[in-house]
């Protein structure tokens, strides 16, 4: 770590999270889904030929996040605003007090960029750092999208491209059988509110139910899901990290 030139240093730190992925999927699939991603990352930097790739150092996996929207299902666990905003500056806070002033965000649980983007913010004003944000999931890339079944195009949280995703990292913690599709429950006979654009209701889990209009908190149908799906957007997603990755070290 001494041995560091800190100045040209990206710290990478991977945001997972603690929280319901439907029946058929694990509490932990942002945190797995960020070790992966975290490892196939590393993978492909490391057989770059650009020198500039050896100066990235991955952060542990941060297991909860900021998940208020998954918080009335058994199992999930979420730090409060407050509370997560200080786990995250704390951490650059303390990484840069050692000399480090470039930092990434890899947000594998959408819950979590909100936070992430008013801490970077912030500590550019506070300590001068610069803090980059990267998406984990290639899901607009055309190859991804291809990978739906015909029918699910409204998949989101907990739905068939995250199953797939764990399926690929470890098979035996996903039950396709107990799996229910999901539904965005609001809205009125005029259409559904929108949880994107310039109108709209940030969602919480309870509004996505099942066929008996129970709570599920998955939007899609995830019984199309295979770990040959998975790897396809996991390889996807890595790469566009990783390239995204190559970029902003120019930058440094």
């Amino acid at each position: 770590m001494e041995q560091l030139d800190k100045e040209k240093s990206l710290v990478v730190i991977p945001l997972g999270a603690l929280e319901q992925h439907g029946n058929q999927a694990p509490l932990i699939t942002d945190t797995l889904i960020a070790s992966e991603m975290t490892r196939r990352i590393s993978n492909i930097l490391s057989d770059k030929k650009d020198t500039l790739a050896g100066n990235v150092l991955f952060f542990p996996v941060i297991p909860i996040g900021y998940s208020v929207e998954h918080a009335s299902f058994c199992g999930s666990i979420t730090f409060r605003p407050d509370t997560y905003y200080h786990v995250l500056a704390d951490i650059v806070t303390g990484l840069n007090s050692h000399g480090f002033k470039n930092f990434a965000f890899l947000i594998c649980h959408g819950g979590n960029r909100a936070i992430a983007e008013v801490v970077s913010r912030q500590l550019r004003r506070d300590l001068g750092v610069k803090i980059y944000l990267i998406t984990s999931g290639a899901f607009s890339s055309p190859k991804v999208k291809a990978t739906l079944s015909h029918g699910n195009e409204s998949d989101f949280h907990g739905g068939e491209m995250e199953t797939s995703m764990v399926m690929a990292i470890d098979e035996s913690m996903v039950d396709l059988k107990s799996c229910k599709a999901g539904h965005y429950s609001l809205g009125s006979d005029k259409g559904k509110l929108n949880f994107f654009g310039s109108l709209s209701l940030p969602w919480m889990g309870e509004d996505f139910t099942a066929e008996d209009d129970t709570p599920i908190g998955i939007g899609g149908n995830p019984s199309g899901a295979s770990a040959k799906k998975g790897e396809i957007i996991l390889d996807e997603s890595a790469n566009e990290a990783a390239n995204g990755i190559i970029e902003l070290l120019t930058y440094l």
